[in-house]
């Protein structure tokens, strides 16, 4: 297991080009979020009010809301994972299209620092300091995920326009491999900001 772990994280080292501009389109679409409800954008305000009302009907908060937070959990891992980490993995191919799907759900993570009164979580340590580490629990799996996507796509282009003979699909073997391999590494990462966001302070 420690030389998977270690593989993993030498996967991951070989795409940090293509995961740290995924993390940074998250951190700028982000802060712009943030800075928009704070400055009390009605537009942003009003989206985030549809979107965490329609949030309420979903599985994973009725779950929460009667107490079943480990479903809850469990609920928002599998969710995380296979339609956001799998998802932004498998847009990542496209290369230029996985980014403004990524400022998008960075500006949503920005616009719900707000709550339903629309005072700034911020402004309370207690309720900063949760918000914050769930974004950075969400957002390192999340711009993994991405980035490797970014990191298997670029090669895939370049051997369009100088074919190789390791392909699947037209998608080299050894970054497929490292696809796999970066989600020993993924997979526990979105467990964890699942567990911390439902968990923890209950």
């Amino acid at each position: 297991m420690p030389s998977l772990f270690r593989a993993s994280l030498a996967a991951i080292r070989r795409a940090r080009v293509a995961i740290l501009t995924i993390t940074a389109t998250y951190l700028f679409s982000l802060a712009v979020g943030i800075a928009m409800v704070s400055t009390g954008n009605a537009f942003a305000l009003e989206r985030r009010d549809e979107i965490v009302g329609s949030a309420q009907s979903s599985e994973i908060l009725v779950a929460d809301r009667r107490g079943d937070h480990l479903r809850a959990a469990v609920l928002d891992f599998a969710s995380n994972l296979v339609l956001g980490g799998v998802t932004s993995t498998v847009t990542g191919i496209t290369v230029v299209g996985s980014y403004p799907i990524v400022a998008y759900r960075g500006w949503v993570g920005g616009i719900v620092s707000v709550d339903a009164r629309h005072e700034s979580r911020l402004d309370d340590l207690g309720h900063a300091s949760y918000y914050l580490v769930t974004l950075v629990l969400q957002l390192i799996p999340y711009s993994i995920a991405g980035g490797m996507g970014v990191h298997l796509g670029v090669a895939a282009w370049r051997a369009v326009r100088k074919p190789r003979a390791d392909t699947w699909l037209g998608l080299p073997k050894d970054r497929l491999r490292d696809v796999a391999l970066a989600y020993v590494i993924v997979v526990p990462l979105f467990m964890v900001a699942s567990l911390w966001e439902f968990l923890v302070l209950r």
